[in-house]
């Protein structure tokens, strides 16, 4: 048995993997939880009630963490003339046009996310292909196509992260790190769960929210009750959850 995996048996006999947390209880549980040698991320996944392969039922967006995500995203924007001079002050990690494009086309995918201009979107479908897959294609939907470059770049690196259910309904969002303050991540996991409750298909029909699930990289899931997702302002200032 690898020293991991022991860390990982252990923590799963500190606490009860079937009860269901209020969401502050959840992320004190998880930073208790966490020890790596490393500063693990911890990531949000939830599993909802829509049919991903209709195409009303797809729940996709941006959310902006207030508490960051603590790390350094690397941003590729396709963009040329100006909207690249704005894209490189602004922080982007690389920034062109056919010549992204066939950096791209050669295996080049050395970025955390895409953004794009409109007027490249034609180049850029070139590489559909090879980012589609990787979830690194520009999209309207989630602001990574768009005139303004500068500000999209600076609010990934910021703070910005995408969601989009999987071919299963479910999402992944990660918000944060392990070392974050309590507050912090309380704030992070509150924006990503009132985002994904703004954003229900009129279309979703029975219970939205089936099952929450938060945990750090190397540590076990921790189950939030998922009809408890509203974080109240008590919780965000630090007081227990209720119940």
């Amino acid at each position: 048995m690898t020293t991991t995996s022991k860390k990982y048996t252990d923590a799963t006999r500190k606490f009860d993997r079937q009860h269901l947390h209020g969401p502050t209880e959840a992320i004190d549980l998880v930073k208790s939880l966490a020890s790596a040698k490393f500063d693990e991320t911890v990531e949000l996944a939830m599993r909802l009630g829509v049919d991903p392969r209709k195409a009303d039922q797809i729940v996709r967006g941006t959310v902006s963490l207030p508490g960051g995500t603590g790390q350094d995203v690397r941003v590729a924007v396709f963009a040329t003339g100006e909207a690249a001079n704005q894209a490189r002050e602004a922080g982007a990690a690389v920034v062109g046009g056919d010549d992204l494009v066939e950096k791209v086309q050669n295996g080049f995918l050395d970025f955390d996310v895409a953004v794009a201009t409109p007027d490249l979107m034609g180049q850029v479908g070139k590489v559909a292909r090879i980012l589609g897959p990787r979830k690194l294609m520009p999209n309207p939907k989630t602001g990574t196509v768009t005139t303004d470059v500068a500000k999209a770049v600076s609010e990934f690196k910021g703070g910005r992260v995408e969601y989009r259910t999987d071919k299963f309904g479910n999402i992944h969002v990660p918000v944060g790190k392990a070392s974050f303050d309590r507050a912090r991540l309380v704030d992070n996991v509150r924006a990503v769960l009132d985002e994904v409750n703004r954003a229900k298909p009129s279309s979703a029909k029975g219970r939205y929210i089936k099952s929450v699930t938060l945990a750090s990289t190397m540590g076990p899931g921790v189950k939030i009750d998922p009809n408890r997702t509203r974080i109240t302002d008590e919780e965000v200032a630090g007081a227990p959850a209720a119940g």
